[in-house]
Order: C-alpha cells, then sequence, then structure tokens
C-alpha cells in the first residue's frame, strides 16, 4: 500500500544524495534551526517549500487555523522545545488566505469538538466586527480575519512566559506574522515582528 508514496520518497533521498553526498550524514547528527513555523495544517501551505528551506532549517508545529493557545499543551510543548533546546530565533506564525478554520469559525454551522478549538477566532471576530463589519465583500472580510487571527496568535506567542523569559535573560528572539496567499504563493509580512517585551505592548 502508498507504494506511489515510498517511490517518491526513494527518489527524493537519491536526488537529496546526488546533488550533496554528505547531506543525510550532517542532518543525523543534529537538529539547528534557526526558524520555528507555526502554520495551519491545510495540506496546501507546506512551510519548508514555501520558504525554500531544506529538512534540518525550519522547526514545525502545524494545527487547524495556526493557532497559538495558551492552554494548549501541544503547542506550548512545541514552543518551550523551541525556544529552551533548539534556541530558534525567528519564530514565524503563518495564516493563510481562504482558510477553512477561519471560515468555519464563523459560518455559523456546528461541526463538533473543532468548534471549541476555533473559539479564539471568534473572540477575535467580536472583538473586531466594526472593522469587519464595515467590509462588504465576503471574501475579503474573511481574508481579513485571517489577518487579524495571525495578529492576535503572534501577539499570544510573544506574551508567554517561555518567550518573555528568553527575552529577560537575553537570548535573541523575534516574532513574526505572515499571511500565505494560495492564488500567488507569496507571503506577505503582516508588519507585527516582536523582538522584545514592549513591542508586545505596543500591538496590545
Amino acid at each position: 500500500m502508498l507504494d506511489h508514496l515510498k517511490n517518491n520518497n526513494r527518489a527524493w533521498a537519491q536526488s537529496k544524495i546526488a546533488a550533496d553526498p554528505g547531506f543525510f550524514k550532517r542532518l543525523a547528527a543534529q537538529q539547528a534551526p534557526e526558524y520555528f513555523w507555526i502554520g495551519c495544517s491545510d495540506s496546501r501551505v507546506p512551510a519548508n517549500e514555501i520558504c525554500g528551506l531544506d529538512p534540518g532549517e525550519m522547526f514545525v508545529h502545524r494545527n487547524v487555523a495556526n493557532l497559538a493557545p495558551p492552554q494548549d499543551a501541544n503547542y506550548l510543548s512545541v514552543l518551550q522545545f523551541a525556544v529552551d533546546v533548539l534556541k530558534v530565533k525567528h519564530i514565524i506564525v503563518v495564516g493563510h488566505y481562504g482558510c477553512g478554520g477561519v471560515r468555519a469559525a464563523v459560518d455559523g454551522e456546528r461541526r463538533g469538538l473543532v468548534d471549541h478549538w476555533l473559539h479564539p477566532i471568534r473572540e477575535v471576530q467580536h472583538e473586531h466586527r466594526h472593522e469587519l463589519e464595515a467590509i462588504d465583500d465576503d471574501r475579503q472580510r474573511l481574508d481579513r480575519l485571517c489577518e487579524l487571527n495571525v495578529v492576535r496568535q503572534a501577539r499570544n506567542v510573544a506574551s508567554d512566559v517561555f518567550v518573555q523569559d528568553a527575552w529577560a535573560r537575553g537570548q535573541t528572539l523575534s516574532v513574526h506574522g505572515w499571511v500565505y496567499s494560495l492564488a500567488n504563493g507569496l507571503v506577505t509580512d503582516l508588519d507585527v515582528t516582536m523582538s522584545q517585551p514592549s513591542d508586545v505592548d505596543r500591538l496590545g
């Protein structure tokens, strides 16, 4: 079963070795990425490929609608490992336009457990309801909500004790917010980079 995937894997591994015979030996020896990507589980948003990075260059955590909820032990464990053990220099929260999770959070339909997971997005919608209600086009309104969700999640990351403690001990660390377009493959920097506690207050 899944022979095509296994065949693809073998062809990929052979191509990496052909281009760089020592690639996998170096990769097996250590993991030292500078970047930690917090993104959506959407199959159309592959972190390494979007940024043109090889395995080993980006630490990745993905979930529905790229959330960074302070009560989620899975996300917090990955964040702590990235900051305290790997000592990444950049944490990038990346949403994407046309996100099904964002749409599902606010379309009024009930889907079960995922409704609880997506509740933070409804909070973002409520907080920015006047701005969002002023946008007539449904697609543009959802795209703006995708952006606002990224900003909120990036602020969640920067507010977390692991990041705050890293800054307190002088560790070089920045938190960024990007949004990816499925239509053209490009990322847009939302200009919410935080590299010190005062930056978090500025975005409050």
